[in-house]
């Protein structure tokens, strides 16, 4: 009887094993599958009768043709940022171009069902869960496979078909043919609300169609915290992805965020407002951002080999300072064109403007110069200075200049941004 027990759990663990195998094998998809020559890959569609008499020895050529041209003519933009850094204004920049597939933000659906509750605590298993899945769905998406990605949708798309994609009108192409025929071709600049409304359920095959149509797709997250976390996706040959992270002055992202996030940031304001701070203040709201700041852009500006070539950090004030020419100098570092909708975009929406969408929190009309530092009229000289001992390394790492009284901090004609040049690792 010992024996037989024994074989039993002997034979269930070798079927899950050959289970495991088989689900690798028919859902993985090696780089080179197709039976021609490597000089000409192209071939595989002229392959005699015999190489090519099964539909599945057809289906293998037909996925090396797609990831042949995938890793010859598709680039791929991660932009790496964190909340309120001015994420939201430097997605448009790819958004704007024409031949961009551009997501914001799909990495909300996986947070939301993996990690429900927002929470500063959580554990190193609960970070490596959110982590791992986050790199299994970028990969998918960068492969125009949207479909992987109504597993984290709620409720989840019936005949894949949603209208609970966040943020879905902040992307042109799911705006516009073949997803949404509610605008005509040369209708500029269409209102993210007014997406939502006139497009209606979003229909995810054609979005993933739309997706393949177009040479790159451009992601922004601000998930991930640090570019280490990047490492396994930008080592994939497959993807030839370029990560962009996007820093800004630490200083100006806590007024921001005090000002967006009002509930979540209560006991900030009340610091501001009285000169006291509250003894249970959640201090790790401003910690983290430099913590993670620090880590990234040391992993960043010490050059690893396995960054060359993929990494650009771009300051937000400079961006802010001289937008059309840091945009083409992030296109040039990309090998990118950069198209005249960009161009066009950023002379509309970085002179200020007194509609109200403008002044919408996640808007992207902006006095762009004038915005780089207005953080310095938001917050206490006693909040900045205790920012910047917290921040101290990584505010010197970037080059942003710390003030040592109320006069200097109030007083915009010193800039406290540093001329400095982060040169892309090429």
């Amino acid at each position: 009887m010992q024996c037989s027990w024994k074989a039993v759990i002997l034979l269930a663990l070798v079927s899950i094993a050959i289970q495991y195998t088989a689900i690798r094998t028919f859902t993985a998809k090696p780089f080179q599958m197709c039976p021609v020559t490597v000089s000409n890959p192209l071939n595989c569609g002229m392959l005699g009768q015999d190489a090519v008499d099964s539909s599945l020895d057809q289906r293998i050529c037909d996925d090396f043709l797609y990831f042949t041209s995938n890793a010859s003519r598709r680039t791929h933009v991660l932009i790496l940022a964190t909340t309120r850094s001015g994420s939201s204004f430097f997605g448009q920049l790819f958004n704007q171009h024409q031949d961009v597939f551009y997501l914001f933000e799909p990495l909300y659906h996986v947070q939301i069902t993996l990690l429900p509750r927002l929470s500063h605590s959580r554990t190193a298993g609960d970070t490596r869960v959110m982590l791992g899945a986050s790199r299994d769905l970028l990969r998918s998406l960068y492969d125009c496979d949207l479909y992987f990605l109504e597993s984290y949708i709620k409720p989840q798309p019936a005949n894949h078909t949603t209208v609970n994609l966040f943020r879905r009108g902040a992307s042109k192409a799911l705006c516009s043919l073949p997803v949404c025929d509610a605008f005509s071709p040369g209708e500029p600049n269409v209102d993210e609300g007014e997406c939502v409304r006139r497009c209606g359920v979003l229909n995810m095959t054609l979005a993933s169609d739309s997706c393949r149509e177009r040479r790159h797709v451009a992601i922004k997250t601000v998930r991930i915290p640090e570019v280490n976390d990047l490492r396994a996706l930008v080592e994939d040959p497959r993807l030839n992805l370029k990560v962009i992270q996007l820093v800004r002055d630490p200083r100006g992202i806590l007024a921001s965020r005090i000002e967006t996030f009002r509930d979540t940031y209560r006991l900030w304001r009340i610091w501001r407002a009285t000169g006291r701070r509250p003894y249970n203040l959640d201090l790790s709201q401003l910690t983290t951002i430099c913590e993670d700041f620090l880590g990234s852009v040391t992993t960043g500006l010490s050059r690893p080999p396995w960054l060359k070539g993929r990494y650009m950090l771009v300051r937000y004030e400079d961006l802010a300072r001289n937008p059309l020419q840091k945009t083409q100098e992030i296109y040039s570092y990309l090998g990118l064109i950069m198209d005249k909708n960009v161009g066009d975009w950023i002379q509309n929406n970085t002179r200020g403007s007194n509609d109200l969408s403008a002044k919408h929190k996640y808007g992207t009309v902006r006095d762009s110069a004038a915005n780089a530092e207005s953080w310095r009229l938001k917050l206490s000289y006693d909040m900045v200075d205790y920012t910047q001992s917290v921040c101290q390394q990584v505010l010197q790492e970037l080059g942003y200049k710390t003030v040592r009284s109320h006069d200097e901090l109030k007083n915009l004609s010193l800039t406290l941004i540093e001329d400095k040049t982060f040169l892309p690792f090429l």
